[in-house]
């Protein structure tokens, strides 16, 4: 079986550490170089419930999206949420990796599982890499519909398609406006409006849009917007990224055993569709689209401080 060091090696190759927006927390958090790794879990997360899922597992290495420490720390102290979590992986040996802005603009990244998730068709980055010369690298994505949908049917498909959460799927704009191009960023968005509207793509789908840019940006253009949970756009990533540790895993030899947590870590829990029919101004519209959550594919079950492009 591989040591740390070589699957590390292997997980700098698909997302380099250097890659990483300079405010970013990326890279090895804990874990012992030499420990063999036999069995790997992913998930967005490094919350407790996924620590206690990676001990349940038997996993040597937790691998995150989201880093647990994205500012500097004076202590591990387990009387601290973030210092159980690392109490808990260093006593049951489980090293601890994250890959976060260096997967978002990586080939394949973030939101090229954002994009495979929902059958888009990707036709380059929303915001290339100058560093690429390929021109593949970068963040967000810009896609191709399969076949013309409305707004409010594409929404529908990412419903269908993403995990499911407490936020469900909202939509700005008109909801029958034809959908033939998409941009998509998994993860927070809205700093990204710009590049959308220079892309001249139909619809933008992302998470955690605020009023303000939301609506200067629905008043501008008529560019449809579909909002997820951040989780949501996020998890398809866990699923790719684990593909691609196995293929690296049957090239040497290895036989890990990687593993997706299904566990739900959106912090929202609970939804309460509003009553347009009780208390509404009077300048509200008389019928409203019901609120969806995701469905098929969904995983059963059931981050951090704003940044530039934050996914």
């Amino acid at each position: 079986m591989p040591r740390l060091t070589e699957v590390i090696a292997a997980l700098e190759a698909l997302w380099p550490s250097e890659r990483a927006e300079q405010w970013d927390a990326v890279g090895t958090v804990c874990g012992d170089p030499e420990a063999e790794v036999t069995r790997v879990l992913f998930a967005v997360d490094p919350v407790q419930e996924i620590v206690d899922e990676a001990v349940g597992l038997g996993a040597d290495l937790l691998i995150t999206h989201h880093p647990l420490y994205l500012r500097g720390t004076t202590t591990v102290a387990a009387s601290h949420f973030k210092g159980r979590v690392v109490h808990t992986l260093i006593k049951n040996d489980i090293a601890l990796h994250v890959a976060h802005t260096n997967a978002d603009t990586a080939d394949p990244g973030v939101s090229d599982a954002l994009a495979g998730a929902l059958d888009l068709r990707v036709t380059g980055p929303l915001v290339p890499d100058p560093a690429d010369p390929a021109g593949r690298r970068g963040l967000g994505r810009i896609c191709e519909l399969d076949h013309p949908l409305t707004l409010a049917e594409f929404a529908s498909r990412a419903a269908a398609r993403l995990p499911a959460t407490a936020q469900g799927i909202r939509i700005a704009g008109d909801p029958g406006r034809t959908v033939r191009t998409v941009a998509v960023s998994g993860g927070s968005g809205d700093s990204l409006f710009d590049r959308v509207r220079a892309a001249g793509v139909d619809a933008f789908l992302t998470a955690d849009l605020r009023h303000h840019p939301a609506s200067e940006a629905t008043q501008q253009t008529a560019l449809g917007l579909v909002d997820a949970a951040h989780w949501a756009t996020e998890w398809p990533w866990c699923e790719q990224a684990a593909a691609q540790l196995d293929e690296i895993s049957d090239r040497h030899g290895w036989g890990l055993r990687t593993h997706v947590s299904r566990t739900v870590t959106d912090p929202w829990t609970a939804h309460a569709a509003s009553a347009p029919d009780t208390g509404a101004p009077a300048s509200a519209p008389d019928t409203t689209v019901p609120p969806t959550a995701g469905g098929a594919g969904a995983p059963p079950g059931g981050s951090e401080p704003a940044a530039p492009a934050d996914s």
